[in-house]
């Protein structure tokens, strides 16, 4: 086992990344130039008899490691290591799917074979890939199909077993069905194939980086034996960890400063909980999902205020039918205990339509999210979704009714019994209560309010992002001849072909290619030389960069600013050229004369100025919508020796549905077992790079508005009452003079200064909300004046239309009728 920090290599990239870009964490291995230094982890839990307790660790610099329960042990033996005493491994890989002749792109998963016995799991049918089929380095050509892929592909057939499939160009034999809702140890990733990583050569071709000690190409995950604690094994992996660092890495790292080789030799590896699998999804998705369920939160509590408020009223209503129940021997308790029952019944039956009310929901979250992560990510409700609303149901109707049972039920029967109805003992603290519950409703309004205008906001600016580029009438895909086993000239030739049958297609206008697909979430390069530009040893002189086919400037509407683009006749055999951009020039100070200067890559140890800059185009977006133009420099993918995998953009004269009709068919006469990956409209790419901000502006919005209409209803539901309680007092005050429109003030003046308060409070918990929100906004401040302004302004104005009914219907009243009003 090496954990060592991975040093900058000669070009940063590995071409299967950009086939699963979403989540994004799904291909960093060393390979992106944003990720140089990998994540390591270990997650292990306590065997049979013990409490299950996982663990993982994770290194800046390392791989991940999976480690077995030593009943179900087979495999690596670490016995230097207090705790673990095997390790598993696993690796994702882009899968090319072949059966029948229907291909799919998808993803799969190497495993060692002591990876399904770690995990304690049992096939659905067949086998599982186990230790003798670790035997031989690609000897065992079997595959493990996932069960999901199973009951969708293969309609669930029992004689699938032993027939054979292609994967990435192998012909391998299906020897068994993984168990029901088992989708691998990554959140985010859903293998559809499970085949030995014994086979990682054979799957993966094109990858040059197996036998690299910069490249970390295997995720594994442990059990710590029973009774060895998490601190033990953070203890002892750690020394190791160091030992390693110091004495085998730390002298292999040619040509790093002082101050690197420091930050590298003090890097420490973490210990973390490991129960929910590999990945980093979790980590960013936390922002989002937290400032969710806080919305989520308050839009209950605001219900819950409401339901409390409304039980308070009834309560105060049957005080004299409970002061009765009392007088002739029924114990406070029982009467409590009734009157929970009711409350919970009511939000049990609550809790049932919510639930409905939720899968319609789910159904309309699933359309705004990307193909990729609805694929991935599993979204529905299951039993644990169940068991959490049912505590939650139960938990508000014994919360919010506890209050209302206890006050229509206080043992203060003389005053009750003397007819006094509406003012039972307690009256004044209960209308206080009812005014401070309808508080807090605005106070959470505002908050909500105030976050949604803040998304809605963002997402304005988002869509107002100059790309850089046109993205209208424009198709993509993406294909992998590498996986199905094509070397880098077939692959060329493959995709020359291509570009010419498709241009031959009806309605396209111009067709391009680009290794780096746009918009997608990668980010590719490596660090550069440039002819005139001086660095020293700390100096940044990275930039991305991407490599694309002839027209492809033109076909997106990129202008060039001077040079040339790239033509047909870039070849391997022709002198090597690039097209850079304007932030390119200006971070290496080319000014005007970029045009005709020489560049290359930079090593760290040598660099070699073998490139000739033949254009200059405007600036545009590259991986992110929000993400700030970096440094690109474009290269022919013609030029390169290694090319395999390649992204293309069709350019239609008019709607592009035919186009992406067509596609498949035009594809599978080149190479029927060659699947079309991530097939969409340039703008539908633009948009899924966005969801994100759409979802939380669009869901912010809606719970927001849920959350006003809740409170309005709430302040009007109090003031009615209030009004109600007060007739005889309002009748008084006219029958001695006061204009309705007095009694009009008087009860909006109550809405007026609930409001006021309300709000005050609500800008505080905005301001909170803001800060924790500022890392998914786009190019705006947390506390943004105007946005809180006219949160509040439409907060108010909502307020004072739900006081404006009952405050009519005071300034109303007859003196003499509410005079004898009981």
């Amino acid at each position: 086992m090496r954990a060592a920090d991975a040093v900058p290599q000669d070009t940063i990239r590995d071409r299967r990344c950009y086939r699963f870009a979403r989540p994004r964490d799904r291909c960093k291995r060393g390979h992106l130039l944003d990720v140089q230094r990998n994540h390591a982890a270990i997650a292990a839990g306590a065997g049979s008899g013990a409490p299950r307790e996982s663990f993982g660790a994770r290194s800046e610099a390392g791989v991940q490691l999976v480690q077995p329960d030593r009943r179900l042990c087979r495999g690596v033996q670490l016995p230097d290591v207090p705790g673990p005493t095997a390790i598993a491994a696993h690796r994702i890989f882009g899968a090319n799917l072949s059966y029948q002749g229907q291909t799919l792109s998808s993803e799969g998963l190497e495993v060692s074979g002591s990876y399904f016995p770690v995990l304690g799991l049992q096939p659905a049918l067949g086998r599982l890939i186990g230790p003798e089929d670790d035997r031989m380095v690609g000897e065992s050509h079997v595959v493990v199909l996932s069960h999901a892929y199973w009951s969708s592909r293969f309609a669930s057939d029992p004689n699938v077993l032993n027939q054979p499939m292609i994967v990435n160009g192998q012909t391998l034999t299906i020897v068994g069905v993984a168990p029901r809702g088992f989708d691998g140890t990554t959140l985010g990733s859903r293998p559809q194939v499970f085949v030995p990583i014994t086979l990682r050569a054979f799957m993966e071709p094109g990858f040059k980086g197996f036998d690299k000690r910069q490249t970390y190409w295997a995720y594994l995950f442990a059990r710590l034996k029973p009774g060895t604690s998490i601190e033990s094994a953070r203890a002892a992996l750690g020394t190791q960890y160091k030992a390693i660092i110091n004495d085998v890495e730390a002298p292999l790292q040619k040509g790093m400063s002082e101050q690197t080789m420091a930050r590298f030799r003090a890097k420490p590896i973490l210990i973390t909980g490991g129960p929910r699998g590999q990945s980093s999804v979790e980590g960013e998705a936390s922002t989002p999902l937290k400032l969710l369920f806080g919305v989520t939160a308050f839009v209950l509590l605001i219900a819950c205020a409401n339901i409390a408020n409304l039980l308070l009223a009834k309560s105060s209503a049957r005080s004299a039918e409970m002061a009765v129940r009392l007088s002739i021997g029924a114990s406070r308790g029982q009467l409590v205990a009734q009157l929970l029952t009711e409350s919970v019944l009511l939000a049990i039956f609550g809790g049932l339509a919510g639930i409905l009310v939720a899968g319609w929901t789910l159904s309309l979250i699933g359309a705004m999210l990307p193909a990729e992560v609805t694929r991935t990510l599993a979204f529905r409700i299951d039993s644990t979704v169940m068991l959490f609303a049912g505590a939650l149901a139960l938990g508000t109707g014994v919360i919010f009714g506890l209050f209302p049972a206890l006050h229509s039920t206080r043992p203060d029967l003389v005053s009750t019994l003397k007819g006094q109805a509406g003012q039972p003992s307690g009256a004044r603290g209960a209308k206080w209560f009812r005014l401070v519950l309808a508080t807090a409703q605005i106070t959470m309004s505002m908050a909500l309010l105030a976050a949604a205008g803040l998304f809605a906001k963002s997402l304005l600016n988002v869509s107002r992002v100059d790309l850089g580029l046109k993205a209208e009438n424009i198709v993509t895909f993406g294909i992998s001849p590498e996986l199905n086993a094509y070397t880098p000239d077939r692959s060329r030739v493959l995709f020359q072909r291509l570009e010419e049958e498709l241009a031959a297609t009806p309605g396209v206008t111009v067709v391009t290619t680009s290794l780096v697909p746009l918009l997608a979430g990668s980010n590719w390069g490596n660090s550069v030389a440039v002819q005139g530009f001086q660095q020293g040893p700390d100096t940044d002189n990275s930039s991305r960069f991407n490599e694309v086919g002839p027209g492809y400037f033109r076909a997106l509407g990129i202008p060039l600013m001077s040079g040339r683009e790239f033509t047909a006749s870039d070849t391997i055999t022709a002198p090597k050229v690039a097209v850079v951009n304007e932030e390119f020039v200006r971070k290496f100070g080319l000014g005007r004369d970029a045009v005709g200067k020489m560049m290359g890559s930079d090593s760290g140890s040598s660099s070699k100025l073998d490139t000739l800059i033949v254009g200059v185009v405007q600036n545009a977006k590259y991986a992110e919508v929000k993400q700030k133009i970096p440094p690109l420099y474009f290269r022919p993918y013609r030029q390169d020796p290694d090319v395999g995998s390649m992204s293309f953009y069709v350019k239609t004269s008019s709607d592009p549905k035919q186009v992406l009709v067509a596609l498949p068919g035009v594809v599978k006469r080149l190479d029927p077992n060659l699947p079309l990956e991530n097939v969409r409209t340039l703008i539908q790419q633009v948009k899924d790079n966005t969801y994100l901000d759409r979802m939380m502006s669009t869901l912010s919005a809606a719970f927001a508005l849920l959350a006003t209409l809740l409170a309005a209803v709430g302040l009007y539901g109090v003031l009615a009452y209030t009004v109600a309680q007060r007739t005889r007092e309002i009748g008084l005050r006219m029958a001695l003079g006061a204009a309705p429109g007095r009694v009009r003030r008087m009860v909006l003046s109550q809405v007026a200064w609930m409001t006021a308060i309300g709000a005050a409070i609500g800008l505080a918990g905005a301001i909170g909300v803001g800060r924790a929100a500022e890392s998914l906004l786009y190019e705006l401040k947390g506390n943004d004046v105007w946005v809180f302004a006219i949160s509040a302004v439409v907060l108010s104005t909502t307020a004072l239309l739900a006081g404006f009914v009952p405050a009519h219907r005071a300034s109303r009243v007859d003196p003499m009728r509410a005079l004898r009003y009981e």
